[in-house]
């Protein structure tokens, strides 16, 4: 297996006047060189802290790394001065951030944009980065190309943003490709056409993509492995089918009961998981779920369980799955 990204123990927390905020608490997983992993999980859980984490975005103070590495191709960026992180930001790594159009400048053309993260990293002259501006658009199709290339922000629409967005991103040819919820303000329709072209770019440039969503829906068809967090933890991790069909967290249950389905019923409700999750400023010392879960027991609220491994990297973290459970577990899950 040929990862190209390995974290390991990374905990962040933020220091605030109330006190001290464990956005992510010691969580590990892999990204192989090719694919895909979707980070998934409702707001708030750690997904947006655990991408920037990555390269190391997140301004300290207020953000504390408390623990953990992140290797990258053999190395820790955790230990990396910002000096050498920027060598790698946008060369070896890119982003694209939830909203194009608080990210995108109003007042450069978008060519400009798509040439400036690479010119930081390689000599390039003006004409060949417009010849570079205007083939990255057409990569992400965007119409008209050659005029679309000086145009502002504000001239395209939500979904032509998110393109250029993602033509920014990949200009310089990453390794690794982070896209923070890159769908949510968009419609059904364009949120599909964005998913298709990160597909079909990560099959011709043989990027690997982070994906970052709070829609299990939005992942079936594009995420090769699946991480859920919850509370700043991750709670289940595993191949996408494993954990499509073979869940065994009841958070991802619910998770994907919540997602609308093409067979419902004109007046059927849609699943919601009701409470809220934990305040992390005093995390619980048990399952972070405890309160929200239907099939909770007593050792859920005084004891953190380990993670039970079920097979092919696939693993959960809950007392239903401990082979001492007195529950009967196919009925609780």
């Amino acid at each position: 297996m040929d990862n190209i990204l390995e974290v390991k123990n990374l905990a962040v927390s933020f220091q605030t006047f109330f006190g001290e905020v464990e956005a992510v608490r010691n969580i590990s997983f892999n990204v192989e060189r090719g694919k895909t992993l979707a980070i998934v999980g409702e707001s708030g859980c750690g997904k947006s802290v655990t991408a920037n984490s990555i390269i190391q975005l997140l301004p300290k103070p207020p953000a504390l790394y408390k623990n953990g590495e992140v290797i990258f191709n053999g190395e820790d960026l955790l230990k990396k001065s910002e000096k050498e992180m920027t060598s790698i930001r946008g060369n070896n790594i890119s982003m694209v951030f939830q909203d194009p159009m608080t990210s995108l400048n109003p007042t450069m053309k978008v060519g400009n944009q798509i040439v400036e993260g690479v010119r930081k990293h390689k000599k390039i002259s003006r004409d060949e980065g417009k010849k570079l501006a205007i083939e990255m658009l057409k990569t992400v199709s965007v119409p008209q190309p050659e005029k679309r290339v000086n145009q502002y922000p504000h001239e395209f629409s939500g979904g032509m943003r998110q393109r250029v967005m993602i033509a920014i991103a990949m200009a310089s040819k990453p390794e690794l490709l982070i896209a923070d919820e890159p769908t949510t303000a968009l419609d059904v329709t364009v949120q599909a056409q964005i998913l298709d072209l990160m597909k079909k770019l990560k099959d011709e440039m043989n990027t690997s993509i982070i994906l970052i969503t709070h829609d299990l829906g939005v992942v079936a068809d594009i995420a090769d492995e699946i991480v859920v967090m919850y509370a700043g933890q991750i709670i289940e991790k595993g191949k996408l089918n494993d954990i499509y069909y073979n869940t065994k967290h009841p958070y991802t249950r619910k998770l994907l009961a919540s997602v609308p389905k093409l067979n419902m019923d004109k007046n059927e409700e849609l699943h919601s998981i009701e409470g809220s999750p934990p305040d992390l400023y005093m995390p619980p010392k048990g399952c972070s779920f405890y309160d929200r879960c239907d099939n909770a027991m007593v050792i859920c609220e005084e004891h953190m369980p380990e993670f039970a491994d079920h097979g092919n990297g696939h693993c959960s973290c809950c007392w239903l799955n401990h082979p001492q459970c007195s529950k009967n577990r196919e009925e609780a899950l």
